[in-house]
């Protein structure tokens, strides 16, 4: 059965003054990632990503693991959500939390109360309507597994990976939000296609991190 495996892109770089690129430990997981679809004998057919730095350079590096040369196709669909111009919609007015965009806890304990709002529609003027991001998600899956494919690794982010979730097990936006704050980096999220349905098939693993690397390359931001 086609399956995609939509992978939520490597340590970024929190905190610094361009988070859109790849750490080193991001990096490693992205190769690490590679190395166990190589042993396992799955290669892809299809290979994408959204249009953000840290997804791209993470699909590089899950090929260069895995010995594969491909050709992605680029998805807009697949980014996450601006969160950085969600907050400025926000606090227009001024008044932002400290910390919030550099210190992890003051970040996610914003993003969440954030993001409920902005499922609201309560947030004036944001840089892409609930409805909006939503939509794209789901067009762009849907791009993806058409016929003619059978596997597809697609690079993305942790709040549309949430969302391509929560949209096939019809929960609330609530858990959208819940399953990108447990997302850990190059997790995998598996969905199966079949002609009349698609099934939700695994989410957030992490077959490459191990205990003897685990100190090192378990990461979630």
């Amino acid at each position: 059965m086609p399956t995609l495996y939509l992978i939520r892109h490597g340590q970024a770089s929190f905190g610094a003054d361009d988070y859109d690129v790849l750490s080193p430990i991001g990096h490693e997981q992205a190769e690490a990632l590679g190395h166990w679809f190589r042993q396992e004998g799955i290669t892809p057919d299809l290979t994408a990503h959204g249009t953000l730095r840290r997804q791209k350079e993470t699909l590089a590096g899950i090929l260069k693991g895995l010995g594969v040369d491909s050709t992605p196709e680029e998805h807009p669909g697949l980014d996450e959500f601006d969160f950085g111009a969600l907050l400025k919609a926000k606090y227009a007015a001024g008044g932002e939390p400290d910390g919030m965009m550099t210190d992890h806890k003051s970040h996610f304990r914003t993003l969440r109360t954030t993001v409920a709002e902005w499922q609201r529609d309560e947030i004036p003027n944001p840089p892409e309507t609930w409805a909006q991001f939503t939509t794209r998600v789901d067009q762009a899956c849907t791009a993806l597994m058409r016929d003619g494919v059978e596997t597809v690794f697609a690079v993305s982010s942790g709040g549309a990976i949430g969302q391509a979730v929560s949209a096939l097990l019809e929960t609330p936006g609530l858990h959208q939000t819940k399953m990108q704050l447990q997302m850990k980096n190059t997790a995998i999220t598996r969905f199966v296609w079949t002609p009349r349905a698609k099934y939700f098939h695994g989410f957030n693993e992490t077959p490459h991190i191990t205990a003897a690397n685990a100190d090192r390359l378990l990461t979630y931001a």
